[in-house]
């Protein structure tokens, strides 16, 4: 008798406990921006706009200087934990290159609305809300891109599979799948595979949809959008091996890949020819709409 009380209880105590470990692990506190593109010199719309669940999000429209409703749109999304802010150097060197802009948080960052909790499906969803936005404004809707930053490279790819006005996606350092980021995660703190089991579990269920259904591995080749997937051979938060796995689900000739020696995570912008190389990308698939 007393054994099968015990075990329900310290299944229940375990479940409990890893319930704890993953809120702690993946809690947010929304951190709103510091500066703005007037830091810059640039004139931008401070836009406010519709998503899933009656959210909305916040964003900066940066237009080109003249000609904006013949000008290709391109929107900035910003990785875990940080905010639009992180764009403004993106920002700054694309917006010369006479693209709108579009930079905005994701739910449960910077002044955007908070949604129960975050995550590479919510990213995705709301990429495709900016698109969708960017669509009710005077542009044109034949040239519209997307680039991302880590999971926003990851929400990107998938937002491309379920938004065909979406015709060019740049990720940077993106996941190709969430469990596989999350497992690298959970063995740098050296958690036994039964509770990374349950963890994974619980967070799929949070998130209410199958990993399958958003992992970028799976969405790439459904989208019709053309891609460059731009990793750093040093990243240690996403291994270089995601960046590999996503140029391989591509479809032929879908997908270009750059792997940077010597860079990691969050500097590959720093690599000699970036701007450039990524200017190259957007136009010449703009030129095929």
């Amino acid at each position: 008798m007393t054994t099968w009380i015990t075990i329900p209880l310290i299944f229940v105590f375990l479940i409990l406990l890893t319930r704890f470990f993953t809120v702690k692990m993946y809690a947010l506190k929304p951190n709103k921006h510091d500066d703005t593109p007037e830091t810059l010199g640039l004139n931008f719309e401070e836009v406010r706009f519709a998503t899933e669940n009656n959210k909305t999000l916040y964003g900066w429209w940066i237009p080109v200087v003249r000609d904006e409703n013949q000008a290709p749109t391109i929107v900035l999304v910003h990785g875990w934990s940080r905010n639009l802010g992180r764009m403004l150097r993106y920002i700054q060197h694309l917006h010369p290159l006479n693209y709108n802009l579009l930079a905005f948080d994701a739910r449960h960052h910077g002044s955007s609305d908070e949604d129960n909790h975050a995550s590479m499906y919510k990213f995705g969803r709301d990429v495709k809300a900016a698109v969708q936005y960017t669509l009710s404004r005077d542009v044109d809707h034949d040239r519209i891109g997307v680039l991302g930053l880590s999971i926003g490279g990851a929400g990107s790819t998938y937002a491309a599979a379920i938004e065909p006005a979406i015709k060019a996606v740049v990720t940077v350092g993106a996941p190709a799948h969430p469990v596989d980021v999350m497992q690298h995660e959970f063995k740098k703190h050296h958690i036994p595979a039964f509770f990374r089991w349950l963890i994974l579990k619980q967070i799929e269920i949070k998130i209410g949809v199958k990993y399958e259904h958003f992992a970028p591995i799976n969405s790439i080749a459904k989208a019709d959008a053309s891609f460059l997937v731009i990793h750093g051979e040093d990243d240690d938060v996403v291994l270089p091996s995601q960046g590999e796995k996503l140029n391989t689900a591509a479809r032929p000739g879908q997908c270009e890949y750059w792997s940077i020696s010597g860079r990691g995570h969050s500097n590959c912008h720093h690599e000699s020819g970036f701007w450039e190389r990524v200017d190259k990308f957007f136009k010449s698939q703009f030129k095929k709409g």
